[in-house]
C-alpha cells in the first residue's frame, strides 16, 4: 500500500515537473515576442495549453513565473564564469577571466541576456527563484563576489568593501555587453574598437581602478 502511494506521488511529481517546463517554455516564447511587460498568466496558460488554475497553482503570480523562467540562463552564466577561472591563477587574472566569460556569454546569447538583465519586469522575492541566492555554483553574482573575497585575502584590496567592488565590476561588464547588444558593431554615432581589444581595455581599466581605489 505504501509502495503504491509512493508510485502515485512520483507520477504526480513528474507530471507537475513537465507542466512547469511547458509553462516556462511558453513564458520565454511570449517574452521574446512582446517583452516581460506583455506577460499575463492568462496568455501564458493559453500558450502552454493549460488552464489559468494550473498556472496559478504552480507559480502563484506573474513575478514568480518570470523569475523562474530566468533560472536556466543564470545557471548557464554561472557555469561559463566558473569554467573560465583557474584556482592556480592570481585573483586579478581570474576576475578578468570571469568578466570576459560574462561579456562573451551575453554576446553569444542575446535573447537570454536581454531577458535576465535588460527587461523591465516585476520582481519576486528571492526565495521564489529555483536558484539558491548566494550559492556560488548557481548564482553568478555570488561567484563573482567570491573572486573579490580572494582578491582581498591576497592583501591587494580592503576586505570591508567587497560589495562595492563587485558591483562596480559588474556594472562595467554589463555596460559593455548591453551597449554592444543594443547598438551592434555598426553604430554610426560612435566608432567601436575591435571587440577583444575593447574588452581587454575595459577589464584592465576596471581592475586598475579597483586596485587603486580600494587599496588597503
Amino acid at each position: 500500500m505504501v509502495k503504491a502511494t509512493s508510485s502515485v506521488q512520483d507520477r504526480k511529481q513528474r507530471e507537475s515537473d513537465l507542466r512547469r517546463k511547458d509553462i516556462i517554455k511558453a513564458v520565454r516564447k511570449l517574452i521574446k515576442a512582446g517583452g516581460a511587460r506583455a506577460i499575463t498568466l492568462r496568455k501564458v496558460a493559453e500558450q502552454a495549453g493549460f488552464s489559468t488554475t494550473v498556472v496559478y497553482a504552480l507559480f502563484k503570480d506573474k513575478a514568480t513565473l518570470i523569475t523562474q523562467a530566468m533560472d536556466s540562463d543564470l545557471l548557464e552564466l554561472a557555469k561559463a564564469m566558473r569554467d573560465a577561472t583557474d584556482p592556480a591563477l592570481a585573483p586579478v587574472d581570474n576576475i578578468k577571466r570571469a568578466g570576459r566569460a560574462y561579456v562573451t556569454f551575453g554576446m553569444q546569447h542575446p535573447d537570454q541576456y536581454a531577458l535576465v538583465f535588460l527587461e523591465r519586469r516585476p520582481h519576486a522575492p528571492i526565495e521564489s527563484a529555483m536558484i539558491e541566492h548566494g550559492n556560488q555554483v548557481q548564482d553568478p553574482y555570488a561567484f563573482g563576489r567570491q573572486l573579490f573575497v580572494s582578491l582581498a585575502e591576497s592583501g591587494q584590496v580592503r576586505s570591508d568593501q567587497l560589495e562595492s567592488m563587485g558591483q562596480i565590476f559588474w556594472e562595467g561588464i554589463h555596460g559593455m555587453t548591453s551597449l554592444r547588444l543594443v547598438f551592434g558593431e555598426t553604430e554610426n554615432w560612435f566608432e567601436h574598437a575591435e571587440f577583444n581589444t575593447h574588452l581587454d581595455a575595459l577589464l584592465d581599466v576596471l581592475m586598475t581602478g579597483i586596485l587603486h581605489h580600494f587599496r588597503p
